[in-house]
This record gives structure tokens, C-alpha cells and sequence, in this order.
């Protein structure tokens, strides 16, 4: 795997000009070294040729990586739409190993139509909730952002939370979301000054945060009394197809 694939954010149109580079993050870098590097998986839902959730993936990215994480960008362009026989689609094997490798997320989708578009959607639909005794997105945290075409809105955003509950993932309280989005970025496909632009770093350094302080107690605030029963009854958590099938024979 190159990983130099995942980080397209580093290459800058005007590195002279970056605004990342001049914030003062000097506490948070300091705090971060004295941990392992935390390794973020990014995702976001369009595949235009200037997508603006890339371009906010890009610069929460960026943030990030100048914290001291490991950050990977998932190109979602080839991904199948999710259906029965695409499983083993190198995309969908590239996909499901990186939020295996992950320790956090950043999820980044437009709102069209009043919700989170069909290209981002499908990405989290290739990602099991079970994979064996693996679950792939449980005890990961999770910042969450959307972009707008017209007016300010909460709907993608909102609907990003539901489906990071249902991924078993702790979601962090702060979240972004940008009106205007073509308004919003220059012709570097750069944030411009603005509220915005602070709230997002905000939500970078607070998925920075919790995912350092969270990440030692993983294994201790997911376990469950129930896949502790299953395993000591049968060895092993059973997958969703084992477990329809050994109804079927009871």
C-alpha cells in the first residue's frame, strides 16, 4: 500500500500561502508527541471534478496532519455500488482495511436534496458492522462536517450522527457544516478567513483530542455482556450469516 496515495491534501496549489502552516497549534503538537501517532481514516461524498467536501476533507486533513497524525484519504472514485457480488472489489477490500486500520474518522458529505448524497452513503454501506469478531468502525471516534450549496443546514450532518451511532463509533460534539461552500474557497481551493474556517479547526483539534484520551480505553468501553456470553459459548462472536443459519437448525 502507498501511502503517499492517501495524502493528496499535501500537495497545495500555493504553498506559500497555507493557512494551516501559521495556526498556533504548538500546545496540541506537544501533547500529541507524547503519544503514539493516531491514524484517521477521511472520507467524503462527491466525485466532481471540484468537489467541495474533498476540498474540506483536504483542509481538516491537513490540521490533522500537522498535529502529528497519520492521516488517509480515501478516494471514493470506482468504489461498486453496494450489492451482493462486488465484495471482494479491490476498492471495497481498500476501504474495509483502512477503516480496520484506523483509529479515528472524518466524515465529509454534501447535502443534496436535504441529505448526505448517494456517493458518501455508499462508502459507510461497504463497511460491515461485523466482519467475524472484527467490527471495523466500533470504539472509533468520529468528526463529522458537511458542505452547502445554498443556506446554512444541519440535515447531513444530523444524519451523519445516526449513522455513527449505528457504527458503534463515539462521535465528537463539535461539527461543521458550510453554506455557500463555492463562496467559501479560493482559487488555491483554500478555506478563506471566516468563522467557518475556525470552526473548523475546532473540530479537528477535537477529534485530535478525544481520539488520544479515548483510544487506550477502547477495548474497556466497548465490551459488552453480551458478546462476552457469546464467546464463552461459543468460542468466538458468530457472524450474521452463522448466527441465521443456527436459527434456521434450532
Amino acid at each position: 500500500m502507498n501511502t503517499l496515495n492517501y495524502k493528496p491534501y499535501r500537495i497545495l496549489k500555493n504553498a506559500a500561502d497555507d493557512w494551516v502552516a501559521k495556526l498556533n497549534l504548538s500546545a496540541l503538537q506537544e501533547y500529541g508527541r507524547q503519544h503514539e501517532p493516531i491514524k484517521v481514516l477521511v472520507l467524503y461524498g462527491s466525485l466532481r471534478e471540484r468537489s467541495f467536501s474533498r476540498l474540506l476533507s483536504y483542509e481538516i486533513s491537513r490540521i490533522l496532519d500537522r498535529l502529528g497524525a497519520d492521516v488517509r484519504v480515501f478516494d471514493p472514485t470506482g468504489l461498486p455500488v453496494k450489492d451482493g457480488v462486488s465484495e471482494n472489489h479491490p476498492k471495497v477490500q481498500e476501504l474495509r482495511e483502512l477503516s480496520r486500520w484506523s483509529h479515528a474518522h472524518v466524515w465529509v458529505s454534501p447535502e443534496q436534496h436535504g441529505n448526505v448524497t448517494g456517493v458518501f452513503k455508499n462508502q459507510i454501506d461497504w463497511i460491515p458492522l461485523a466482519q467475524g469478531s472484527i467490527r471495523p468502525t466500533q470504539g472509533r471516534t468520529l468528526a463529522i462536517a458537511e458542505v452547502c450549496g445554498g443556506s446554512q443546514s444541519f440535515n447531513a450532518v444530523n444524519t451523519l450522527r445516526i449513522l455513527g451511532r449505528w457504527m458503534r463509533m463515539f462521535t465528537i460534539q463539535n461539527q461543521s457544516s458550510v453554506p455557500k461552500a463555492w463562496t467559501e474557497f479560493d482559487d488555491n481551493d483554500r478555506m478563506k478567513p471566516s468563522d467557518y474556517r475556525e470552526r473548523v479547526v475546532d473540530v479537528a483539534e477535537e477529534l485530535f483530542k478525544f481520539t488520544i484520551i479515548l483510544r487506550p480505553q477502547t477495548e474497556f468501553l466497548v465490551d459488552r455482556h453480551s458478546e462476552r456470553e457469546e464467546k464463552l459459548a461459543k468460542g468466538r462472536l458468530l457472524t450474521q450469516a452463522e448466527k441465521e443459519a443456527e436459527k434456521k437448525t434450532n
